[in-house]
Parts: structure tokens; C-alpha cells; sequence
């Protein structure tokens, strides 16, 4: 039984295959409409969502199976103290196939030791999002082409940012990625991920400056600034909108270049990008159902 809790759970070879399985469906989704009859998903989500829980919910929907769960903590057993593998434990009796969602890094983790069906981690605390990265891999694969040789920038937050975090685990696997940090100094990205990126030769470059660097990107992964991960709100008043990507903006970048954010957007993205044919954010959020259909196939074992 496999879980997927960590991108890197993931092969390259297995990543390519759900890819793959994802685009079949966007060309013939009525010859997967049955495909999970008779199957249910739990959704359990101890932390507030809206694309990530409905997403799952609309592809299990879409492949003839049902959906239980819940999306709020405030209405389980937790407030009772009940332990993650103990809720687990049971809900593995009445479903199928798990998608957690957890503000506790690792949460889902011990979910997997004691769950008796595949669990999926739907984002745990600032770790890790790897259904996400799999929505911003079939974005760049159907709309850039490839997922080799570019430059991408990843903007905003990004020392809690899981689906950046998840992302690059993923892109280092691939050939010719360079990477650019934009950030203020206080959500510069984790040393252990700069280590890891020296240790395998893979260039990257740290600047404060969006302007600076727009000309370089192939990609710009936008993030906004979480306002549940600080603990003082004056800190998060200030950095909130460090940067908003706006049309003056926009006319420094390649005709060609993404712009991707996992969404909600709060003020970092101008909503007059939203018109600009780069704009992919909304389409990322759809290919985000397909390939959340794929990865319950294949962790079913009915792809």
C-alpha cells in the first residue's frame, strides 16, 4: 500500500505516469466516469480550505465515487483529544482512500503508520503540499511544454510556504532547472533547502528585488504572505504586501512567462494580471482536479 505524504514519495517515473493519466482524462473524462464506482475518499481536514478539499471532492465525484469527511476540527472527536492515528484508525474502516489536511507538520505522516487504506497529505502546517505540485508540474508540462531547462522564480513567502517546499523537491529531479529566491530576509528560504540544492549542484540565486530579476524568468511562482503562520500580527501587517505583481511589472518579463500562484490570492497578484494570457493561476487550479483524479486511481489501483 503507498502513501503520499512528501513529493519525493513519488518516483520520476511514477510522477510522469499521473501526469499522463491526468492529461487522459482531460481528453475523454466520460471513459473515466465510473472508474471509482462504488469507492469512497475521506476528506479530513483539520484546517480551513476551499480549492484543496473541494478539488478532491469534485475529482472523486468525477470518477463515480463518493466522498465523506469533514472540514473543520471543531466538529470531530479532536476537541475530545482523540490522537490523528486513532481518527485514522477508524475512518480507514468506513473509506477507501484518505485526504488529510493538517496545520501540524507531520500530521499526516502518523496518519499513515496507522491507517489501513492509502492516505494522501492534502498540506501539513508550512511542510509539505505534494498534490499541489503535482497541479503546478501539469500547468508547466501543458502550458510551458516541458519540465526541463528553465528558470523559474518563486516570490513571497517562502520559509512557510509548503507548495514551495514541495515544488522544488520536485524540480530538482529534472534537468536544467535554475531557481530564483525573491524575498524579504525574514521568508528567505530554509537552509536546509539552499544546502540541498548546493550539495547537488543546482544553481539558485537570493534577491529582495522582484524587478531586478523579471527579465531571467521562464516561470514566477507567486505566494502570499500567511497571515496563520506568524505569531505577531504587527509582523505579518508589515510584510503583507512586500509584493504585488502589477501590469508595470508584467511589461519587464518574457512575452512567454507563467505566472503561477497556488491560490487564495490576497493582494500579491493584481487583479488586472488576471486578463494577461501569462496569467495560468486559474487554469492551475483546474488541471489541480484532473490530477488529484489520477493520483486516487493510481493509489487505488485502477488506473
Amino acid at each position: 500500500m503507498k502513501h503520499v505524504i512528501d513529493s519525493t514519495d513519488l518516483t520520476v517515473e511514477e510522477i510522469d505516469g499521473i501526469l499522463k493519466l491526468a492529461q487522459d482524462i482531460i481528453d475523454d473524462k466520460e471513459a473515466y466516469s465510473e472508474a471509482c464506482k462504488g469507492k469512497k475518499l475521506a476528506t479530513l481536514f483539520f484546517e480551513p480550505s476551499t480549492r484543496t478539499r473541494l478539488s478532491f471532492e469534485s475529482a472523486m465525484m468525477e470518477l463515480g465515487g463518493n466522498v465523506l469527511g469533514f472540514s473543520s476540527a471543531d466538529s470531530t472527536s479532536a476537541t475530545k483529544g482523540e490522537s490523528v492515528g486513532d481518527t485514522t484508525r477508524v475512518v480507514s474502516c468506513y473509506a477507501d482512500i484518505i485526504a488529510m489536511r493538517h496545520p501540524k507538520e507531520g500530521a499526516p505522516m502518523v496518519a499513515a503508520e496507522k491507517s489501513l487504506i492509502p492516505v494522501i497529505n492534502a498540506g501539513d502546517g508550512g511542510h509539505q503540499h505534494p498534490t499541489q505540485t503535482l497541479a503546478d508540474l501539469q500547468t508547466i508540462r501543458s502550458l510551458h511544454g516541458d519540465l526541463n531547462n528553465f528558470t523559474i522564480g518563486l516570490c513571497g513567502d517562502l520559509k512557510f510556504g509548503r507548495t514551495v517546499h514541495s515544488l522544488i523537491n520536485a524540480l530538482v529531479r529534472y534537468e536544467g532547472i535554475k531557481f530564483i529566491f525573491i524575498s524579504p530576509e525574514e521568508l528567505k528560504i530554509p537552509d536546509y533547502v539552499t544546502d540541498m540544492l548546493r550539495e547537488k549542484g543546482i544553481p539558485f540565486q537570493e534577491v529582495i528585488r522582484l524587478e531586478d530579476v523579471m527579465p531571467k524568468l521562464d516561470l514566477l511562482y507567486m505566494t502570499r504572505v500567511q497571515k496563520e503562520r506568524f505569531f505577531n500580527e504587527e509582523d505579518y501587517v508589515r510584510l503583507k504586501d512586500f509584493y504585488v505583481l502589477t501590469p508595470e511589472k508584467m511589461e519587464l518579463a518574457k512575452p512567454d512567462m507563467l505566472v503561477l500562484h497556488p491560490l487564495p490570492r490576497i493582494n500579491e497578484i493584481s487583479v488586472e494580471i488576471d486578463d494577461d494570457p501569462r496569467a495560468a493561476y486559474f487554469k492551475q487550479a483546474q488541471f489541480a482536479v484532473y490530477v488529484r483524479m489520477a493520483l486516487i486511481l493510481t493509489l487505488l489501483g485502477l488506473a
